[in-house]
C-alpha cells in the first residue's frame, strides 16, 4: 500500500514542476515580448526638437557720434544698462565735446553703481575688513559717474561760449552740477535755463527743486506755482510746491519768534558810608630870598 501512494506522489510533483517551468517560460515570454515592444517604440517615437535662443544682435561700431548717441538714449529707454554704457563710451570717444553723451554715460554709470550697491548690501558674507588707509584712499576715489559729469560740465561750459542761447544746454548743464552735488552753479545754470524758455514746466520743476536744496523756499514756491500754471497736471511739481510752503512756513517761524517782555532792570545801589574825599592840601608859599645889598 505504501509503494503505490510514494509512486503516485513522485509522479504528482514532477506535473507539478513540469507546469511550473511552463508558466515561467510563458512569463519570460512575455517580458521580452514587452520589452521588445517598449525598446521598438523608444526607437520610433519622434524626439521633439528643441527651441533655439535667439541670438543677441550685437550692438554696431559707430562712426558718427550723434548716432552713437541716439542709440544710447534708446537702450536707456530699454533698460538696456550695459549696451547703453558700451555704445555711450563709442560716442565720447568719437566726439568728446558731445556734452550730452556725457552726461548720459554718466547717467548709465551711476545706475550701474546703484546696483552694484544694492547687491553688496544683500550679500550674507561678512565683508572683510579694510584698513583705515585703504578705506580713506576709496572714499577719495572718483567714480566713473563722477568723471563723466564732471565731463559734461566741461563740454557744456565749452558749448555755451560759443551758443549762450542754448536753453536746453543751460539745463542739462545745471543737472551735471547737481550730480556732483555743486549747488551753487546748478541753481545759476538751471536759472539761465527758466530765463531763456520760462514756459517750460520742466525747467521751472528742476529750478525749484534745487531751490528747495538751497532753503531759498520763497524762490522755489514762486517757481513751482509758474510750473503748475503752465502744467496742473504735474504732479512733480504739486509735490515739491508743498515742501517749499512747508520750508518757508519754518523760515517764517525762526525769522520772527516771539519775544518775552522784559522788565526794566533795577537802578543801581548807591555804594553806603562812602567817605569824604580829602581836600587837598595848598602848595607852601615861596618866600624869595632877601635882597643883602
Amino acid at each position: 500500500m505504501k509503494k503505490p501512494f510514494y509512486t503516485f506522489f513522485l509522479s504528482a510533483c514532477v506535473l507539478w514542476q513540469i507546469g511550473c517551468g511552463n508558466n515561467e517560460a510563458a512569463n519570460n515570454s512575455v517580458a521580452e515580448n514587452s520589452n521588445a515592444s517598449v525598446n521598438t517604440a523608444n526607437q520610433t517615437a519622434p524626439v521633439a526638437a528643441a527651441t533655439p535662443t535667439p541670438a543677441e544682435t550685437p550692438l554696431p561700431e559707430f562712426t558718427d557720434a550723434n548716432l552713437a548717441l541716439a542709440e544710447g538714449i534708446k537702450q536707456l529707454d530699454a533698460n538696456s544698462i550695459e549696451k547703453a554704457v558700451s555704445v555711450l563710451q563709442q560716442a565720447v570717444k568719437l566726439n568728446p565735446d558731445l556734452g550730452e553723451a556725457h552726461f548720459r554715460l554718466g547717467i548709465a554709470y551711476a545706475l550701474v553703481e546703484k546696483e552694484r550697491e544694492q547687491s553688496a548690501l544683500t550679500e550674507e558674507a561678512t565683508p572683510t575688513p579694510t584698513p583705515a588707509k585703504k578705506a580713506k584712499k576709496a572714499e577719495e576715489a572718483k567714480t566713473d559717474s563722477e568723471k563723466s559729469f564732471e565731463n559734461a560740465v566741461k563740454a557744456y561750459e565749452k558749448y555755451l561760449k560759443k551758443n549762450p542761447d542754448d536753453d536746453m544746454a543751460h539745463f542739462n548743464l545745471g543737472l551735471a552740477y547737481n550730480k556732483l552735488n555743486d549747488d551753487q552753479e546748478a541753481q545759476k545754470s538751471l536759472q539761465q535755463a527758466v530765463k531763456l524758455k520760462p514756459d517750460d514746466t520742466v525747467y521751472q520743476t528742476e529750478f525749484g527743486a534745487i531751490l528747495i536744496k538751497l532753503a531759498q523756499y520763497e524762490e522755489a514756491v514762486r517757481a513751482l506755482k509758474k510750473a503748475l500754471e503752465i502744467d496742473p497736471a504735474n504732479l512733480e511739481a504739486e509735490e515739491m510746491l508743498e515742501k517749499a510752503q512747508a520750508g518757508k512756513k519754518r523760515v517764517d517761524f525762526g525769522i520772527k519768534p516771539k519775544v518775552p517782555e522784559q522788565k526794566e532792570a533795577p537802578a543801581p545801589a548807591r555804594p553806603k558810608n562812602k567817605p569824604a574825599a580829602k581836600p587837598k592840601e595848598a602848595p607852601a608859599a615861596v618866600t624869595a630870598p632877601a635882597n643883602t645889598n
